[in-house]
């Protein structure tokens, strides 16, 4: 299950933002010193609904995402200090993180350093991240340097090649560039894999705005997208306020007083979800029956063999070859043996790279 991670500075109200994504209840305006807040969310797919529609399964089963909620990142986060600090290592193990940032006025609510200025704290935070990821690489280097005096040849020159690349990430990192905008390639990748990196992490930010702003969403969004435009960065902008509100309604009530409110059909929390989802490089493929119809969680890129493999070992081990549709071609037709009779069903082998969307059989030995 892909883990992401909620910051933001005091008073941003990422607490709201995490209720209203996991339809929790977190005591908001905590510190949170007793640790992050935890929620496990489906993960929106309107395609699910059709296939239910088609199977009438026992069960529907949507991709999950777990959250974190972390106590709020203040100046000495990326040392390790504050109520936010204390909980770096934890930080480290997501996939991707969301930065939820203050855009909304609250005269009850004072920001701590007594204005609105999403870049100023944007910046902030991605400051504090820098500092802990620059710590990280000091300490490892330090160690490679007393280390490379008693590794034989061959261990040095991995040892040497690590050196010299974790040496590049330090500069970048002084010249304000966080790593998952320093150009790295698959070697790369592989060889920091463990670090953990969190100016590595792909990071949705998401702008907090006010009710007063709903009107204006989408103009705001496209200006911080502008300004923001980075590799492993997307904007989103979500009104905490309401939409925890409208989780706590029924669906059709919410569905209903959205409409009101000329918001459209996709809600925040729904939109916040998907492009979490996305940005960490995961896509959806689908199985359908009587049983069940599920989403399975995947990374954009992977073979049949591996998305088999997802929902059962053996099935990846004995793969012969998968029989594939693309979901928008079944639903159209209405049924697996019309869209066979139409030619939108084709068998697929070993190398065939699984697209968002796909719905899958696999065929494989016991």
């Amino acid at each position: 299950m892909p883990d992401v991670g909620i910051l933001g500075l005091a008073q941003s109200g990422k607490t709201t933002v995490f209720n209203a994504v996991t339809r929790g209840n977190a005591h908001t305006g905590y510190g949170g010193a007793h640790g992050p807040n935890i929620g496990v969310v489906k993960v929106p797919d309107r395609r699910l609904d059709v296939l239910a529609e088609m199977y009438h399964p026992k069960k529907v089963t949507p991709a999950d995402i777990r959250y974190a909620d972390f106590p709020a990142a203040g100046a000495a986060f990326g040392r390790g200090e504050g109520p936010g600090g204390q909980f770096l290592a934890e930080v480290r193990k997501n996939d991707a993180l969301i930065h939820v940032v203050r855009l909304f006025e609250n005269a009850e609510v004072p920001h701590p350093e007594g204005s609105i200025d999403a870049i100023r704290d944007i910046g902030t935070l991605e400051l504090e991240l820098s500092f802990a990821d620059q710590a990280l690489i000091e300490r490892r280097l330090e160690r490679l340097h007393t280390e490379l005096r008693s590794m034989k040849p061959g261990e040095r020159t991995a040892g040497e090649r690590e050196q010299a690349l974790l040496s590049r990430l330090r500069t970048g990192l002084e010249r304000d560039q966080p790593i998952r905008a320093q150009g790295l390639d698959d070697d790369d990748e592989r060889l920091i894999a463990g670090y953990r990196f969190l100016t590595q992490l792909p990071m949705l930010v998401l702008l907090n705005i006010g009710e007063d702003a709903l009107g204006r969403a989408a103009e705001i969004e496209a200006e911080y997208r502008a300004k923001l435009a980075a590799p492993g960065i997307e904007v989103t902008c979500f009104c905490g306020k309401l939409e925890m509100e409208l989780a706590e309604m029924e669906p059709e009530e919410a569905k209903e007083y959205r409409s009101e409110l000329g918001l459209g059909e996709e809600a925040g929390l729904e939109r916040a979800i998907r492009l979490s989802y996305h940005l960490m490089g995961l896509i959806s493929f689908l199985t359908a029956g009587e049983d069940e119809c599920r989403a399975w969680t995947v990374r954009d890129g992977s073979t049949a063999p591996q998305a088999a493999g997802k929902i059962h070992s053996d099935l990846e081990r004995g793969f012969i070859r998968a029989e594939v549709v693309r979901f928008e071609d079944l639903a159209a037709a209405g049924s697996m043996a019309e869209a066979k009779r139409h030619g939108h069903v084709r068998m697929e082998g070993k190398t065939y790279v699984v697209k968002d969307g796909d719905v899958l059989n696999i065929l494989f030995n016991v």
